[in-house]
């Protein structure tokens, strides 16, 4: 009976909203304005399909447009749009990457944990949020399912606030439940959200999940980054017990370990017996699991990537991975080179967040060579490539080979270290060039 009661009573809320087209309401948006959207699976679809034909209009000039990953296809990049919409990203995904390289779209370097605070703070302004939402509750809230993420700060400081109201948008906890007075604009659009689609590990990216459990203690508080390293260091874990997630993102490769009890958040000194994230990417299935889950806690990114508030919980486990890691520890994780691949991301606030845990790991995790079979461990980083994590920062180094601690170790002792796991076919070459580089006392240097 109560839940025939809510359903009717939400029917009614849900009815007494004023929808609009998507035509109608990206009419609100000016030349010249700022538009964040919703991430990674929530990207209004609908809404940017409609900006793109007003786009194609001739109304508009000088558009920005901001956002986290998104997955999908993203047309306001293309290059026929140059001069009406220009793209300036918070993290470079690969349905933008192309876009990025060749300058007709842009990122900004940014920690994660700080994406809100460009927007709170006025860094960068914010006149329109298009945004994604949950069918509304009797109590006249919605919620922002799969992406709290900086999508909060921007909904705070918009000029106009559009939603589409999608019944398929899980109806998620924490900071994703907004008041419907929160936003200005409705439109109504069912579609499915964008699951992302993630490989089976390969025999290299298992042996390095075995590497990391290992390291992963009993009742340790989980954050992983994306792809596939993850989930093999997850399929790993099921002999574990009572491990926590405070984390920014998660996918399908927790829910057998919460089924399991593997996951219950008991051991955290905060938010205990919660999981809490800032936006998901994974499969229908993992999008169903949040759905009116209070286990679950999506959370502003300023709280999610504070390193303060997750060095709270114990055992703090952070794993990342890179693209190129040089011998002293510089880690490159956004740019090959000089061309940008993906981002700063969330790594240096858990990297710091983990080594400031009691009892905290910060780990980075990646295969010894790519698949052209060039080492990702190399003398010196590629010229123009950024260091995200910096050879101050890097605690543990994960290889298919082994895992080495470079915390406390000279360079030439973490030149060592780093050699022992690279591709064997690499060793002879990087042993040469840390000699060149620190002398003939280097082949003495104790591993």
């Amino acid at each position: 009976m109560f839940s025939e009661t809510t359903n009717k009573k939400t029917t009614i809320m849900h009815a007494n909203i004023k929808f609009i087209s998507a035509d109608e309401a990206v009419k609100y948006v000016k030349s010249g304005d700022h538009i964040h959207f919703s991430s990674v699976a929530s990207a209004p679809k609908v809404l940017i399909d409609a900006l793109c034909r007003r786009g194609d209009s001739g109304e508009l000039k000088d558009v920005r447009i901001h956002h986290l990953h998104t997955e999908g296809e993203a047309p306001y990049t293309d290059a026929k749009y140059e001069g009406i919409f220009f793209h300036q990203a918070f993290f470079v995904g690969g349905n933008v990457r192309k876009s990025v390289q060749a300058g007709y779209a842009d990122y900004i370097p940014i920690f994660l944990s700080e994406t809100q605070k460009l927007y709170r703070s006025g860094a960068l302004p914010c006149d329109v949020a298009m945004i994604q939402v949950s069918t509304p509750d009797k109590h006249g809230y919605v919620s922002l399912g799969t992406s709290v993420d900086a999508t909060l700060a921007a909904i705070e400081c918009a000029r106009e606030v559009i939603a589409v109201v999608n019944k398929n948008v899980p109806r998620s906890f924490g900071d994703a439940m907004i008041p419907l007075s929160m936003i200005d604009h409705f439109v109504e659009h069912d579609s499915i959200l964008e699951p992302a689609h993630f490989s089976a590990p390969s025999e290299i990216e298992t042996a390095i999940g075995i590497h990391c459990a290992n390291l992963i203690e009993d009742g340790a508080t989980l954050q992983m980054g994306i792809g596939a390293i993850p989930n093999a260091v997850l399929a790993q874990l099921g002999n574990h017990k009572n491990l926590g997630i405070h984390t920014e993102m998660f996918a399908d490769g927790v829910l057998p370990l919460v089924e399991k009890g593997v996951i219950n958040g008991a051991n955290k000194a905060i938010d205990k017996g919660k999981m809490v994230s800032t936006f998901l990417m994974g499969s229908q299935t993992c999008y169903d699991f949040i759905d009116d889950n209070p286990m679950v806690a999506m959370m502003d990114v300023g709280y999610t990537n504070n390193p303060f508030v997750i060095a709270k919980n114990p055992k703090v486990t952070a794993i990342n991975s890179a693209l190129q890691v040089d011998l002293t520890g510089q880690v490159c994780a956004d740019s090959l080179g000089t061309k940008f691949y993906s981002g700063v991301g969330g790594q240096i606030d858990f990297i710091y967040g983990a080594s400031m845990s009691e009892g905290g790991k910060a780990i980075i995790a990646m295969p010894a060579a790519t698949n052209k079979g060039i080492s990702k461990i190399a003398p010196i980083l590629t010229p123009g490539a950024g260091v995200v994590t910096t050879r101050n920062h890097i605690h543990w180094f994960v290889t298919e080979y082994g895992a080495v601690n470079l915390y406390g170790k000279s360079l030439q002792e973490r030149a060592k270290l780093m050699i022992s796991i690279a591709h064997p076919d690499a060793r002879e070459e990087l042993d040469k060039a840390a000699f060149e580089r620190f002398g003939s006392h280097f082949h003495f240097v104790a591993k």
